[in-house]
């Protein structure tokens, strides 16, 4: 029997395919081969093999929806310069979680080791701690959602002077260290929107606070998007049939004001927005069951109000 590690296949299959088409999707896209070659960490002369198709890695995983989509999502994301090597990395990683779970990666583990065959291999898959998956699944959430924000050109109108931010809580969140959102908060710059640094737990203090109060009326609501309150922003919403309700801006218990409000409610709001006070910023929160939710539901309304003009 031939001993190998799932981690070697890893190694010496999967990643030789992930850059092999990379190369072709970056080439596609009209980057220059030296660009590609620091982007994926090998030479220009591998990036020139892997474009004359001399090189072109397991047809297992080349193949697969999942690979195809995550490759051309990452390669649009660097040719636009819509996301960083960070993200694409948790993006990889997440790809080679879900083929180590009885997938692709499995069925050459397989083919390496036949003692494995048919014995519904678990070692990749077996203790892995909850806890951490459902933080790696949430910062995934909010990292998506920031680049949909981010990369809408109707939303740069709509970030508050303050900025805003992103967020969504872990299941059952103990506290503001359980909701994941961008440090230093999303501004507008430049005509277009900036964001400082990736999600990190513990980011956040209002949009924080405000979806660990609404999740005590509904735990299903756990991501939420702040945006400049108007007028034109609450007609969109009730153009796309949401429920807008306002409360009061005042900081003073602000947490149980919107307790009981959503509390109150027969079901809870899409939207509840203030109007301001002296030295607070009118601000309205946009919620869904994940952060991506609640920023494509915001953004659905910002572009209700863009066809109305």
């Amino acid at each position: 029997m031939t001993l190998q590690l799932p981690s070697e296949i890893v190694v010496e299959r999967f990643l030789p395919t992930v850059r092999s088409m990379l190369a072709v999707e970056l080439d596609e896209r009209g980057l220059p081969q030296q660009e590609i070659a620091t982007r994926l960490g090998i030479s220009q002369a591998a990036v020139s093999k892997y474009l004359s198709g001399k090189q072109t890695g397991e047809k297992r995983f080349a193949e697969h929806p999942r690979m195809v989509e995550t490759i051309e999502f990452i390669a649009e994301g660097f040719a636009t310069g819509t996301m960083d090597d960070y993200e694409a990395l948790s993006e990889l990683l997440d790809l080679v979680r879900a083929f180590e779970d009885r997938g692709p990666i499995c069925a050459v583990h397989e083919e390496e080791m036949p003692a494995l065959e048919g014995m519904g291999c678990d070692l990749c898959v077996r203790g892995q701690d909850e806890r951490l998956q459902a933080e790696r699944d949430v910062l995934r959430n909010v990292r998506r959602a920031v680049r949909i924000l981010s990369t809408t050109p109707a939303v740069v109108d709509h970030i508050p002077n303050v900025g805003s931010n992103v967020g969504m809580a872990l299941p059952d969140p103990d506290s503001e260290t359980d909701v994941a959102a961008v440090p230093g908060r999303v501004h507008a710059m430049r005509g277009g929107v900036n964001v400082p640094s990736n999600p990190e737990f513990g980011a956040s203090e209002n949009v924080a606070r405000t979806i660990l109060a609404v999740m005590t009326a509904d735990a299903s609501v756990r991501g939420a998007v702040n945006l400049k309150t108007s007028a034109e922003l609450r007609a969109a919403a009730a153009d796309n049939g949401l429920d807008a309700v306002a409360f009061d801006a005042s900081y003073e218990n602000r947490s149980e004001r919107i307790r009981s409000l959503v509390t109150d409610r027969e079901t809870t709001p899409s939207i509840i927005y203030h109007e301001g006070a002296f030295g607070i910023e009118p601000i309205t929160y946009v919620f869904g069951e994940t952060a991506v939710d609640a920023v494509e539901t915001a953004i659905g309304c910002l572009r209700t109000i863009e066809e109305s003009n």
